[in-house]
């Protein structure tokens, strides 16, 4: 029929629809050509349904094609009697009902402080509107992974609400029960320490994801809170099974001036990983190159980029994971340094999987800072929160518009509820419920905004109080202003000194990389300047 995409996808009915003795017989097979392997099978059946409400008139379907489509859609390739493969019975199993997401939360944060002082990692906001943990969990949702846990032991609270909040009442079907949970890190009569390291902590709750194999789990995908990227999981998926892996790494092209900062792999022509070297310079750097041509490069850029590095996103099968964890390595505490080299060497089937799109380790405050101001860019920012077909998803808050008065904005982004006045604001991130006032200027600014709004008689009953937000006059540059933060009138951020590091906790604000971070709940007063 009709074509219009690359991806092809198969579907069948039973048979019950049929108007033919060879359709009653035998599933029946229609094969469609779509743009790019899309996220999730509802995506495909919504364009099947469309191909039949239009094809049929203009001829483009036959009767019994569109009696197939409208019929009850799965994802299995028709009969072998036709020598068709099978796929149902190897890749294309239902995500929904195979694969179990898990989401390491990280450590305390240390280089993120003081933004995880009273939150965990993933829990950080992003993009005015979202927060870290929204990245990952979106992910899995598009790619038809409804059953998510995030495995957290700093700063949970947070966490845990939002999650709560976003996601549990709205994941899964009727028939397909789904769920967004944290687990927190606890002590037990057989294990009383706390999380030694990612492996350590998967090790833990390791019962509890042995239960959801009984239900039909047959892979874990192991995933970072703290990443930027888009990412079709199902695709990751179906190509560690094809292959046929105990574990899959997801990894990302490296230029030689980029891969000394990051763990490298080398693979075979087949795409089996053969060494890791956490990294390498020199010498030791060069033997690491590889033909990223075998993962799907092209050759000019296979050319520019000779290295693969891993991204900390893994796929195993369940009982590799069980004997990797329990049996091989039951003192290994970390995933990337321990588990996955002794994978390879114990004998088992590790894959490389290239993801060649946007990834970024939000790490660091520098990296965040850059991460989120990225997003202004015009007018094709490296990450993009307007994709229809694969949106990122949050808390629903029902806030009002943001009003802008009289306002000078550039290259900004201005998130929902706020309220600025006759401010200056270029190359900057501006928050949930930020309050601007009269002659701010902000520049490459991320104002995270607050959790509330202040009624104005809140602050005048309390002497000398400053009201939330930016005060009249004042001059920010360069700066990450966390939530409910309260800076006076006439005062200037701008670290004019060009200062890297500071720690001015007490006073409110500490500078990180040359980025002034003011703290949660900070009170900066009038006139200040930093």
């Amino acid at each position: 029929p009709g074509s219009r995409n690359d991806s092809t996808m198969n579907v069948r009915t039973n048979g019950a629809m049929a108007t033919s003795a060879k359709l009653a017989k035998a599933p029946v097979t229609m094969q469609m050509r779509g743009t790019k392997a899309g996220f999730g099978a509802r995506k495909h059946v919504a364009d099947l349904g469309t191909m039949a409400s239009h094809g049929r008139s203009k001829g483009r379907l036959s009767r019994k094609a569109a009696l197939v489509v409208s019929a009850a859609v799965t994802t299995k390739i028709s009969s072998k009697d036709e020598g068709s493969f099978d796929v149902d019975e190897f890749t294309n199993k239902d995500t929904a009902s195979t694969v179990l997401g898990i989401i390491l939360g990280g450590g305390a944060g240390s280089r993120l402080y003081p933004l995880t002082k009273r939150r965990a990692k993933p829990a950080v906001p992003l993009g005015a509107n979202y927060r870290l943990i929204d990245i990952p969990v979106s992910n899995c949702i598009n790619s038809n992974i409804n059953k998510i846990y995030c495995l957290t032991q700093f700063n949970s609270a947070s966490l845990n609400r939002h999650l709560s909040q976003a996601y549990n009442s709205n994941i899964g079907s009727y028939n397909k029960r789904g769920f967004v949970e944290v687990l927190a890190a606890q002590q037990s009569p057989t294990n009383p320490k706390w999380f030694q390291g990612t492996a350590d902590a998967v090790r833990q709750y390791l019962w509890l994801f042995e239960e959801s194999v009984k239900d039909g789990i047959e892979d874990y995908i192991i995933l970072s809170g703290d990443h930027l990227y888009r990412m079709d999981y199902e695709a990751f998926i179906r190509k560690h099974r094809e292959s046929g892996a105990d574990v899959t790494v997801s990894a990302v092209p490296m230029d030689e001036r980029r891969a000394e900062a990051f763990g490298l792999m080398k693979i075979d022509g087949t795409g089996r990983i053969t060494d890791f070297a956490e990294k390498p310079s020199g010498d030791a750097l060069k033997a690491m190159a590889v033909d990223t041509t075998i993962l799907g490069l092209d050759e000019e850029r296979a050319k520019e980029m000779p290295y693969i590095a891993s991204m900390g996103i893994y796929v195993f099968k369940a009982q590799a994971m069980l004997d990797l964890l329990t049996r091989y390595f039951p003192q290994a505490n970390d995933f990337g340094s321990e588990i996955i080299p002794g994978a390879k060497d114990s004998g088992m089937h590790v894959q490389a999987y290239l993801f060649d799109g946007y990834w970024e380790d939000i790490g660091t405050v520098e990296a965040f800072f850059n991460a989120n101001l990225s997003l202004t860019e015009q007018p094709n920012p490296k990450f993009s929160f307007y994709d229809r077909d694969a949106p990122i998803y949050t808390m629903s808050r029902f806030l009002p518009p943001s009003k802008l008065l009289d306002c000078e904005v550039e290259d900004s982004i201005i998130g929902d509820g706020c309220l600025i006045k006759q401010a200056t604001i270029h190359h900057s991130v501006i928050g949930l419920r930020s309050l601007i006032n009269e002659g701010a200027v902000l520049e490459n600014c991320l104002l995270m905004g607050a959790d509330y709004y202040e009624q104005p008689n809140e602050c005048e009953l309390l002497p000398g109080c400053l009201p939330m937000g930016i005060g009249q006059g004042s001059i920010i540059k360069n700066c990450i202003v966390d939530k409910n933060a309260r800076i006076g009138p006439n005062v200037q951020i701008i670290n004019k000194d060009g200062v890297k590091e500071a720690n001015n906790e007490d006073q409110g604000y500490i500078i990180k990389d040359g980025i002034t971070v003011i703290c949660r709940d900070s009170i900066i007063p009038e006139g200040t300047v930093i």
